[in-house]
């Protein structure tokens, strides 16, 4: 198959850009490097089955070949980076989704977006389910990621019911594993790479917030399943298994044999107290469950980390 990737120089992007070519197929990866990095899928550009094409999604740009499917993956994703890019994350979701939009309905492709649990907001349901309509602030800091990627999915339908486009949704839950920034701003890389360097370990909050964590290669998975299914409403991927930040730090520290202290920071505006996937539709719709757990996953990511810093 021919399947393009925007955002594919990203952390998850890259991931299944090399999840395809294992697989056999043609990759377009489109990405302007704001936040994802050619090191990311420089392994994979001497492969002729691997394009890259350096474009921001938020301009309309052309493909010449024919598509069989697209993922939109393109957006800032992480805190750190949607606080310093407010606008560009804003247009990444809106003009970004409708140019590939417009490009899936040109090549006849099936088009999946990635959106995120951050639609729930800060959620007083849990775990979260897909009917749930969340607890968002439309003009708080973390707006600009939250209602960019809930526009993201209204279009996405409105295309679906319009224009009879195969259309995806799926709303992904905290994912990590190798390849990730380590200044992303997101918990476990910022931990991990605190305890390598034998930092005190940096916890928001008193710790009590929860998050379940999927491992990438999981991810992955629950992506391609998604991608080949006749599921057009939003699905949950992630994992449904909740720690709270305590017991997560606890768990890095035990792992990479660090001494390090905890030091406690206020908690950021809006930031969500629960986060846990009902992954209930996903294992009906799609067989589909992860299988790494958070020892294993986490292992394989300090080993990474470890590597890349020596």
């Amino acid at each position: 198959m021919k399947i393009l990737v925007t955002g594919g120089a990203g952390f998850l992007g890259s991931h299944l850009c090399e999840s395809f070519i294992s697989q056999g197929h043609s990759i377009v990866c489109v990405d302007n490097l704001s936040s994802g990095n050619l090191t990311n899928i420089q392994h994979l550009l001497p492969d002729n089955k691997f394009q890259f094409i350096n474009e921001d999604v938020s301009n309309r740009f052309k493909v010449n070949e024919g598509v069989d499917h697209i993922l939109h993956f393109a957006s800032p994703a992480s805190p750190i980076d949607y606080y310093k890019f407010p606008i560009e994350t804003l247009k990444a979701g809106s003009l970004g989704t409708l140019n590939v939009l417009d490009l899936a309905r040109e090549k006849k492709a099936t088009f999946l977006l990635a959106s995120t649990s951050e639609v729930y907001g800060d959620p007083s349901q849990n775990p979260q389910k897909e009917d749930y309509w969340g607890n968002v602030n439309p003009v708080g800091p973390r707006s600009v990621y939250d209602e960019a990627k809930r526009f993201s999915e209204a279009l996405t339908m409105a295309y679906h019911r319009r224009y009879g486009i195969d259309t995806k949704i799926a709303r992904i839950f905290n994912t990590y594993g190798p390849g990730m920034r380590s200044d992303d701003g997101r918990a476990i890389p910022a931990l991990v790479t605190q305890a390598l360097n034998n930092k005190a370990l940096t916890i928001f909050g008193d710790g009590s917030q929860t998050r379940s964590f999927c491992y990438v290669s999981d991810l992955v998975e629950g992506i391609n399943k998604l991608m080949l299914s006749d599921i057009s409403r939003p699905i949950n991927l992630g994992n449904s298994e909740e720690f709270t930040i305590l017991e997560l730090a606890q768990k890095i520290l035990e792992l990479t044999g660090a001494e390090s202290r905890l030091i406690f920071e206020p908690l950021p505006e809006n930031d969500p107290k629960q986060r846990r996937p009902d992954l209930g539709n996903a294992l009906k719709d799609l067989g589909w469950s992860p299988s790494v757990d958070l020892n294993k996953g986490l292992t394989e990511t300090i080993k990474w980390f470890r590597k890349s810093a020596s």
